[in-house]
């Protein structure tokens, strides 16, 4: 209508009920501006409008004004109506898998047994795998196919069977429909995230139950209680990677990921895995990484995980045969659900072959356009339930065997060795990790400065609390409790004369370790802590004079008779300008092969200017002659 008004095709424009021709004020402003500046005239049943003409303009506002304020009231009141009958519990659009809506609007459970049982399995399942994730994987691992009831076309209410989602396994887990209770505004409609042509229609995820605008608990048949309910929303939370929640258990060999608190910021400490992926590091980036500021801590896992694995034994060894039973019942009870659904699925096939099949033989033998056709649909009825059959007798040999009273005596036998299962190979991280997280609330580390130590705190389910200090590995040894100690020791074997050798046992017996190694120290990182220390290894003149061999001198003492400072000799041996050897290994003193002709070669090399038409005769004398036996 702009259009053709913008084209000065029209004169006139009628209308009876002039808000349908506009739902808001812009809408409507914009119509009859136009039709003012190309002298449209508008009408209605009552009168005739110029928009040309002041006083027809502001009826014409004040009409639009009040048929929008018409649009408005009656929005509200059928909102309204609508929210009164939510609060009733009476409003039900669609029920979601594993209920059913009748004519007269009751909701009930789906009376088909395979869905039901297919909707435990979903919960039963989360409660063992403890993640979305691995509900999915179960499922599929299984053949499980999700049954949805059509919700339109001619078919409508029929059941179809689809591949599992994870929206779908995660829709079931977070409805509160599943718990008996009624809501309304689950899922509210957000303007700013409404995107042209999406599906969703700008609809959010999913909103608390006690966030919906009704709430009604015990309204509708409930698959499981309301506070095995709220312990799956807790569990899914805590599974969501964020700073405040544990995250989901993962297959790291980090016992202890998501529990670990720093001691000093509070903030949670992330893994850090080397590169072998064997020895995991906790560390505190949070600050780092949010404010720039610098790295708030960081320790090894290895002594700390060992000493919280031991505390964990020792909590399990009273209910360790108690659990082991319940596993055993809940292998058993799970075994029992999937091969369930396989039999009801064998049994569909079957009905749906006979019905195909009574369809065809209550067929006229003479008219055998329709008979091809039934005959047809029995061959893959019969199909069908052939293959059914073939897989649920493959999936039934992949099974693991029904455990038998051998089986839980034997089960009863291995409580007793919780430790030696806490350690076998067939227990996985994640198993470990679940144990821990089951009984661990947090694990509280603080670093203590310039020290070797690391205070360890658990806080337990309960609330006990258990404190520890424990040795930690360090990258220097000035961050050894026992630095000073070590110096002290070191100064006085080697002023005894004693060898790197001897002494790296001496400091073995007596209980001193290296940084970031549980070894014993050797004689060259003996060598090493002395350099460091600044203390060097002397040999004396007596024993070194019988080590020289013929035309041997030591360092400084030709350093003495070139005039020449050690530093610049030294210079000299590391750009290999001369032959030297050093003696007693490293921090021993430095011997140079220096005979008569070797000296002058040196001197000569001292005496030669350093300017660029002398190069080839410094490349000369800086190359060393043969060394004479």
């Amino acid at each position: 209508m702009l259009a053709e008004v913008a084209l000065d095709r029209v004169g006139l424009i009628l209308g009876l009920e002039m808000s349908r021709l506009a739902r808001s004020c812009k809408d409507w402003h914009h119509l009859f501006e136009l039709c003012g500046r190309f002298r449209v005239l508008l009408a209605d049943a009552e009168s005739i409008y110029d928009p040309t003409e002041y006083s027809d303009r502001l009826l014409l506002g004040l009409t639009g004004m009040m048929n929008e304020a018409e649009l408005h009231i009656l929005n509200q009141r059928m909102s309204q109506g609508k929210l009164n009958k939510a609060r009733r519990g009476e409003l039900v659009v669609g029920v979601p898998v594993g209920y059913v809506k009748s004519p007269a609007g009751e909701v009930t459970f789906d009376p088909d047994e395979q869905v039901q049982e297919i909707v435990r399995l979903v919960f039963d399942q989360f409660d063992r795998q403890g993640t979305v994730h691995g509900v999915l994987r179960h499922l599929i691992a299984c053949g499980i196919r999700m049954p949805l009831r059509r919700r339109s076309g001619p078919d409508r209410g029929g059941l179809d069977r689809r591949p599992p989602g994870r929206e779908t396994v995660r829709y079931i887990l977070r409805h509160p429909i599943y718990a008996g209770a009624y809501i309304y505004g689950f899922r509210p409609v957000d303007p700013r995230r409404r995107k042209p042509g999406s599906p969703s229609g700008g609809r959010a995820s999913g909103l608390a139950a006690e966030d919906c605008q009704v709430f009604l608990k015990d309204r509708y048949p409930a698959y499981i209680s309301w506070e095995r309910f709220e312990a799956n929303q807790a569990r899914l939370a805590a599974n969501r990677s964020r700073a405040e929640s544990a995250g989901a258990v993962r297959e790291g060999p980090a016992l202890l990921a998501g529990l670990v608190r720093c001691g000093r910021c509070g903030h949670r400490m992330y893994v850090r895995y080397r590169r072998s992926g064997r020895c995991p590091t906790y560390v505190c980036s949070t600050l780092r990484s949010d404010y720039g500021l610098p790295l708030c801590q960081s320790v090894s896992a290895m002594a700390i995980e060992a000493w919280v694995a031991q505390e964990v034994l020792v909590a399990l060894q009273p209910a360790a045969l108690d659990a082991s039973l319940d596993a055993a019942s809940r292998v058993d009870e799970q075994r029992r659900q999937v091969i369930g659904d396989w039999e009801r699925r064998i049994e569909r096939a079957r009905y749906e072959a006979d019905r195909t099949g009574r369809q065809y033989q209550a067929c006229e033998p003479e008219n055998r356009l329709v008979g091809r056709t039934l005959e047809r649909r029995w061959d893959e009825a019969l199909q069908a339930v052939r293959e059914a059959e073939e897989d649920f007798d493959r999936f039934l040999r992949a099974q693991p065997r029904v455990l038998g009273e051998t089986d839980r005596e034997r089960i009863r036998r291995l409580a007793a060795e919780v430790p030696a299962l806490w350690h076998a190979p067939t227990t996985t991280h994640a198993d470990r990790r679940q144990i821990a997280r089951l009984l661990i609330d947090r694990v509280v580390l603080t670093v203590v400065p310039s020290n070797d130590h690391v205070q360890a705190t658990i806080e337990w389910a309960g609330g006990a609390v258990r404190e520890r200090m424990l040795p930690r590995e360090v990258n220097r040894y000035k961050d050894k409790r026992e630095r000073r100690s070590l110096s002290d020791r070191l100064a006085a074997l080697l002023g005894a004369g004693e060898t790197p050798r001897a002494i790296a046992a001496i400091l073995g017996r007596e209980g001193f370790r290296p940084p970031k190694r549980a070894t014993q120290f050797t004689d060259g990182m003996v060598r090493r802590l002395l350099h460091e220390l600044g203390l060097r290894l002397r040999v004396p003149r007596q024993t070194a004079e019988g080590v020289l061999a013929s035309g041997e001198v030591w360092l400084h003492e030709l350093a003495e008779t070139l005039a020449l400072s050690p530093y610049t000799v030294h210079g000299w041996r590391k750009k290999g300008w001369m032959h030297s050897r050093q003696v007693g290994g490293r921090g021993g003193p430095w011997a140079v092969w220096a005979d008569a002709t070797e000296l002058d070669r040196l001197r000569a090399l001292k005496e030669c200017p350093r300017l660029w038409n002398h190069q080839e005769r410094l490349a000369r004398l800086r190359t060393p002659g043969p060394r004479g036996d």
